[in-house]
């Protein structure tokens, strides 16, 4: 018998039970979009990397100047894009509540692993968009330097809460960083579904700079910082509507990262992996 039947009965769902679905459900689509992610990178970056057709990696790159980098910033470039198949793994443990009870030192040593990524990935990605000039427009890189240095705060914090033991403030700014360090996955997702619902560019430009690229490249990290904040506060409030309040609006982001998910799939990952493939074959 389920929680919401009783004598054969359907009872209503409870806005705290409906609370705790949303967000459980929004991980599992971020986490299924991750795994995807991390085969494209697999298949576009480290496989045509592994067997010397690096070429054609550079043909399909979404950025700009790929091909005339320097040896150093090249080797950089692929250190900062390749451990994302890594880190898509290794959120997928943090966030698993089996792993944090039965396993804690997994979930200690596991974490290191994913916040010393993390780091690697910031630093390094404001290197290669400010000092190496892989980047669309200085206006239309703003969101994804705001994301970065973002990065570095939440996971100082995470850390530093983690070492005085104040689990709570530390599941909080350890969720903060997990957001912040899939920013730029996040806007993929954000960009395709904006693309789908409109059935093409509608705000957008060539060079990502215009006020759609620019809006969503901030909301994709703070919106769902924000809606992480308010299922924080639903969960302590009492108020029912309150937590149902809350629950239509995650509900909202929720159903937009699924489309995000099966929109960057369809139109970013898919025909890049082909491309890939068929250049190989």
């Amino acid at each position: 018998m389920s929680s919401s039947s009783v004598n054969g009965r359907l009872q209503p769902i409870s806005a705290q039970n409906y609370l705790a679905w949303v967000a459980k459900a929004w991980v599992a689509v971020v986490l299924f979009g991750q795994m995807i992610f991390a085969l494209y990178i697999v298949a576009v970056y480290v496989f045509p990397t592994l067997v010397g057709q690096t070429g054609v990696t550079h043909e399909v790159l979404p950025g700009t100047g790929t091909k005339n980098l320097s040896t150093f910033d090249g080797v950089l470039f692929f250190a900062h894009i390749v451990p994302a198949a890594v880190m898509a793994v290794s959120g997928l443990l943090q966030l698993l509540p089996s792993v944090r009870s039965n396993y804690p030192k997994l979930h200690r040593y596991n974490g290191r692993l994913f916040f010393t990524l993390g780091l690697s990935g910031a630093l390094s990605g404001l290197y290669l968009t400010w000092v190496s000039g892989l980047r669309f427009s200085d206006i239309g890189s703003m969101g994804v330097t705001l994301n970065g240095i973002l990065i570095v705060v939440f996971i100082a914090l995470a850390w530093r809460t983690a070492i005085k033991r104040k689990f709570a403030d530390h599941r909080r700014f350890a969720v903060h960083a997990y957001i912040a360090v899939n920013g730029v996955f996040s806007f993929r997702l954000y960009l395709m579904a904006w693309y789908l619902l409109n059935q093409g560019p509608n705000g957008n430009s060539r060079l990502v700079d215009g006020p759609m690229d620019i809006t969503l490249s901030f909301a994709s990290y703070l919106l769902p910082m924000l809606i992480a904040e308010l299922v924080f506060w639903a969960q302590r409030s009492k108020q029912q509507r309150v937590k149902w309040g809350v629950s239509a609006f995650a509900t909202i982001g929720l159903i937009y990262t699924f489309i995000g998910v099966g929109a960057a799939a369809m139109m970013m990952w898919g025909p890049r992996f082909q491309a890939v493939a068929a250049a190989l074959s």
